[in-house]
């Protein structure tokens, strides 16, 4: 039932009583320690019941006061542990040890009793009451003296109880066991051998109880004896001879080491003290024992390289006046407590560039006082340096160069030198030294690019500059200035220095003459740049002048040609529909880029309503159908610009003849005549000159007419009024210095006359159109207010901003500044086809060319433009694909496509050309366009080749150009009489008295400055005009003129800043004391030391004067 032994025995007896009760009993035997649930019996079986009696009966186990250890399980009839058991707790020493229980039934009631015996297991070790004891022997203890032991208690009974003693060491003891009269024993402990204290002054027995279950089990308790001194033994030190070391320079009370002297006694008897003996050496001045531990300390200052190692002679003694001696050394360690000396033996300050490797440049010598690593000396230089450091011989060192010297990659070295010790931690010291290179012409100049491009538009001024070369030399001094020379080459057999001229000292290139861009497109050249060493080194750098086309060519018109001794026109019959195809104007212009984009315009037409011209081709159309009212003879007048600036154009007449039949032709174009329209022109410029001539005479006489009158009404108004005429001068005065508050520059006008109801001042508006605004609170940040055009509209030109900067003040003071902001091009734009054009529907897309056409015809021009500028805008044209490239070939530059050689019968009669257009931006753009070209004989070529038939002129033609001529001569005859008369007038009014304005100084009467002030008032109805005469306090004349009339609404007052200081407070006075109206008053106001008002009070209405 378990893996122990265990032995089951079940008695059953049954015994019957006279109260009809059954009693039966069971014994079972199981080990303690049995787990809860351990199966003890099956009781129903060794009761012989059956399990539906365990139920029905209400089977129980009944314990009494006990505990209860059982439990039964009536649905099995086994009997069951509750709960463990443990034997030393029930039973302690008694055996056997058994519980006793009752099983009881009812209906009918019944009992029976059940035995259980508990067998001991060995779960119980043999125990001491202590761990350890002590006992005190006296070496001197005799042999056979008793000491009586703690005996151990084992819990467990039979074999599992306590079998027996075990004593170790047994070198002075020995075990013995008594037994008692009760049962019980008695252990001893037994001395077997003297003790020694000086030898053995602690003893450490263990004793060990065994029982005699399986397994084994065991206790123990250690005994520890003390053996008791007796005085017999003198101080004896541990070693004959101490060695000990110590590191230089440490600081006083250092522990260098220790001594030790024993006494085998005890007690006062072993009190040992420690002393140190005198030495040559004078250790004793050095060092300090202490009596009582014998710890030496240092009390002085060591140094290695003084003494290397010390003596010292210890003595020991106890109190009995017994001694003991030994000798203590001590090794001074060297400590690495000196920096490495560097000693300067030779040096030199400057070397050469060119010096060779291995070159000498300083010497020196390295000490280090150390010993062994400490001494040991290592040198080294700093990195990136072409020097290195070589060791002569022992402690001697070289600084040599060790590689080649470039002063252009550095011009001086300072070159540290360091020496460091192998100590830990390493000592160092260094030096520093300063090398300076010496140059040697060993650089070329160096150009800043490989090559340059200049660009310079043609047509230019010789003399200007075009571009600057620079070119660097790494040398100094003499060796790195460079001089630029322009070397010997051609362009086109013509010396290059015909061109341009390269400044010796800065590089600049100046043209050296004007440029034809249909000439020479571009050039190149070489340039030198040479340096002032010696021998001097060079360098060369091509640089490309391009030249930029100008628009200085007209378009020239390949078709119709214009000839003068035949008439070519083109044949539209009246069938035609609309949008039919006449004729094209072919035109060229040399001029490239822009300048030779074309566009054709229709000037003139005999019925503008019938044909219409290509803006972009030349193609002349219908434009609606033909009708029978048109006439046969057409002439159109076509006009061709380009698209430079200034334009250029050219005109070409295409005369057209609306026929079906070429008789019809021949008898309508006999009036096409160079007579004719030499005629019409004549008569035109005739009638244009008679009436420009007459305009001019009658101006004229209307002009003197209005003089005359006007100088009439004035002699007769100053006859009444006895004053000097002074004709008017509208004022008409702006005042541009800005000065004072005013913030901003003004126009205006003043305008008064003698009537204050008619005077008038006007302000003008400001004149700046563009507003800048900038915010007070940043710094810097400009936004422009534009009110028609953005600042890219044209981007070839600079934008001009006036900025203003105006503080707080008061008043507020102002500046301005001009800001130009430059616009960049970028190269954006792919080159854009102008002709030949299909993005149009029904365009002429191919050129018409005869077979007979020699080497060199011009077929076409290709013409494209670019809208970025500059660099970017330069176009170049490339053939790429053609049906036969060996007769076409086009301009890199022009786009003039031409033959190559001579048309023969075996060429094709199509020829397809694929042209390639680029510019020359960072990234190039380009474009591609298709030329088709047919070969062909007489096929919209002239078509009538009439002879001009020139006739006499009408007479009625004739009389009409003669008439205008004699009108003509008439008027001009008589306007030149006019002119003259009107000249000696006036000369001879120049020279008499009479002139047109007075001012003071050129009156008589006002000579004398030094008359009394003089004041004239018409006091007859309304005052008109005050006259102020010059008098006493007038230091010198005024620079004021006054313009007056008696008429209000002409009149008007200029007035202009005197140039006196004078104070004019009297001449107030007298005007006041003069003036017969009292309802007249004067007020005078000191406006400032220059300035004077007058104010004339009249009605509480105010005239001003300016003095």
């Amino acid at each position: 039932m378990s893996s122990r032994t265990m032995r089951r025995q079940v008695l059953l007896f049954s015994l019957v009583l006279h109260l009809s009760s059954v009693i039966g009993q069971v014994s079972y035997s199981i080990p303690e320690e049995m787990p809860s649930g351990f199966l003890v019996g099956n009781i129903a079986q060794d009761l012989g019941l059956d399990i539906k009696r365990l139920k029905s009966g209400k089977a129980r186990v009944y314990t009494g006061d006990s505990a209860g250890f059982m439990s039964l399980n009536k649905e099995r009839g086994v009997l069951l542990i509750k709960d463990r058991i443990d034997r030393e707790a029930i039973c302690r020493q008694t055996t056997p040890c058994a519980l006793h229980f009752q099983i009881i039934l009812e209906n009918p009631m019944e009992f029976y009793s059940i035995t259980v015996e508990i067998t001991d297991i060995n779960d119980n070790p043999p125990t001491f009451e202590k761990n350890e004891v002590s006992f005190k022997i006296s070496e001197s203890a005799v042999i056979g003296a008793k000491f009586v032991l703690d005996r151990a208690i084992d819990l467990d009974v039979g074999k599992n109880d306590l079998q027996s003693y075990e004593l170790k060491p047994t070198d002075n003891f020995v075990l013995k066991r008594d037994s008692q009269g009760d049962g019980t024993e008695k252990v001893e402990m037994v001395l077997q051998k003297h003790l020694d204290r000086e030898r053995e002054d602690m003893i450490d027995l263990v004793l060990t109880a065994f029982d005699g279950g399986d397994p084994q089990m065991s206790g123990t308790i250690r005994i520890f004896i003390t053996v008791l001194d007796a005085n017999d033994n003198a101080p004896v030190f541990t070693q004959s001879t101490y060695t000990a070391t110590v590191f230089e320079n440490a600081p006083e009370g250092t522990v260098v080491t220790g001594v030790t002297a024993s006494d085998a006694d005890h007690g006062t008897n072993c009190r040992i003290k420690y002393s140190i003996a005198n030495s040559l050496d004078q250790a004793h001045a050095l060092f300090q024992i202490n009596e009582d531990s014998g710890e030496i300390k240092l009390i002085g200052n060591i140094d290695y390289e003084n003494a290397r190692n010390y003596h010292i002679h210890i003595r020991a003694s106890d109190d009995g006046g017994l001694t003991d001696s030994c000798k203590v050394i001590v090794e001074i360690v060297d400590v690495n407590d000196n920096k490495p000396t560097i000693n300067i033996m030779s040096k030199t300050n400057m070397i050469s560039e060119h010096s060779k490797p291995s070159t000498v440049v300083a010497m020196m010598n390295v000490q280090d006082p150390d010993s062994n690593e400490n001494g040991k000396v290592h040198c080294f230089i700093n990195e990136n340096t072409p020097l290195t450091i070589m060791s002569a011989s022992n402690n001697f060192y070289s600084l040599v160069t060790g590689s080649e010297l470039d002063r252009e990659t550095a011009s001086e070295y300072n070159i540290t030198v360091t020496c460091s010790d192998e100590g830990v931690p390493s000592l160092s010291s260094s030096v520093t030294l300063t090398l300076q290179i010496s140059d040697v012409n060993d650089n070329a100049p160096v150009f800043e690019r490989s090559s340059y491009e200049a660009y310079i538009v043609e047509n230019n001024t010789p003399g200007p500059s075009i571009f600057t070369v620079k070119a660097r030399d790494a040398d100094w001094n003499q060796n790195a200035r460079v001089s630029y020379i322009l070397e010997d080459s051609s362009v086109n057999g013509v010396p290059v220095s015909s061109y341009v001229s390269v400044s010796a000292d800065s590089g600049v290139i100046h043209a050296v003459r004007s440029f034809d861009y249909e000439q020479i497109k571009d050039f190149h050249f070489r340039v030198k740049a040479q340096d002032g060493g010696s021998p001097p080194l060079s360098s060369n750098v091509t640089v490309k002048v391009l030249i930029q086309d100008q628009n200085d060519n007209p378009p020239q018109v390949l078709y119709p040609v214009q000839t003068g001794g035949s008439l070519v026109a083109e044949m539209v019959p009246r069938s035609v529909d609309v949008g039919y195809l006449v004729t094209k104007v072919v035109a060229v212009d040399v001029d490239s880029g822009q300048n030779a984009w074309l566009s054709y315009k229709l000037q003139k037409a005999t019925d503008r309503a019938l044909f219409e011209v290509g803006l972009q081709n030349g193609e002349i159309r219908t434009i609606r159908q033909v009708t029978d009212k048109d006439a046969v003879k057409q002439r159109l007048t076509v006009i061709v610009e380009d698209n430079g600036q200034p334009s250029r154009s050219a005109t070409v007449i295409v005369n057209v003849a609306v026929a079906d039949s070429f008789p019809e032709v021949l008898s309508e174009f006999t009036d096409f005549t160079q007579d004719k329209e030499y005629n019409d022109n004549l008569t035109f410029y005739l009638v244009l000159a008679l009436a420009v001539v007459s305009f001019l005479f009658i101006t004229c006489l209307v002009v003197i007419i209005s003089v005359k009158i006007y100088r009439w009404r004035q002699s007769r108004v100053m006859y009444h009024s006895n004053l000097p005429v002074i004709p008017y001068y509208p004022p008409r005065y702006s005042d541009t210095l800005g000065t004072g508050t005013l913030q901003h520059v003004y126009n205006y006008e003043v305008c008064r006359t003698t009537d204050s109801r008619k005077s008038d001042c006007k302000f003008g508006g400001a004149g700046s159109q563009n507003v800048l605004i900038m915010d007070p609170s940043s710094t810097g940040t400009m936004q422009r207010i534009q009110s028609e055009k953005n600042i890219l509209d044209e981007p070839d030109s600079p934008l001009e901003i006036q900025v203003q900067a105006k503080d707080q003040g008061s008043p507020s003071l102002s500046s301005n500044a001009t800001v130009r902001v430059f616009i960049l091009d970028q190269n954006d734009n792919a080159p854009a086809v102008i002709y030949p054009s299909s993005a149009a529907l029904g365009s002429l897309s191919h050129q018409r060319m005869p077979r007979s056409a020699k080497a060199g015809h011009l077929v076409t021009k290709l013409t494209a433009v670019d809208a970025d500028s500059g660099h970017n805008a330069w176009i170049s044209y490339k053939l790429t694909e053609a049906t036969d490239a060996s007769l076409f070939t086009v301009n890199l530059y022009t786009g003039e496509v031409r033959t190559k050689r001579a048309v023969s019968e075996q060429d094709d009669s199509s020829q397809r050309l694929l042209i390639e257009i680029k510019d020359d931006g960072e990234p190039v753009q380009s474009a591609t366009v298709t030329v088709s070209i047919l070969l062909e004989d007489g096929l919209h070529e002239p078509i009538l080749d009439l002879r001009q038939k020139v006739s006499e002129p009408s007479k009625k033609t004739g009389r009409i150009t003669l008439y205008l001529i004699l009108s003509l001569a008439s008027v001009s005859v008589l306007s030149l009489v006019t002119f003259l008369i009107l000249a000696v007038k006036c000369m001879r009014s120049s020279r008499s008295s009479d002139s047109c304005c007075m001012t003071r100084s050129d009156c008589d009467n006002y000579k004398n400055p030094n008359r009394n002030l003089q004041i004239q008032l018409n006091t007859d109805g309304p005052i008109k005009y005050v006259e102020v005469l010059g008098g006493d306090m007038l230091s010198q004349s005024q620079s004021f003129r006054s313009c007056m009339s008696p008429m209000s609404e002409y009149s008007d007052f200029t007035l202009i800043k005197p140039s006196s200081t004078t104070d004019f407070k009297e001449v107030i006075s007298v005007l006041d004391a003069s003036l017969p109206d009292s309802t007249w008053t004067f007020e005078s106001q000191q406006v400032s030391r220059s300035q004077l008002f007058i104010l004339i009070m009249k009605e509480k209405k105010k005239i001003s004067f300016i003095i």
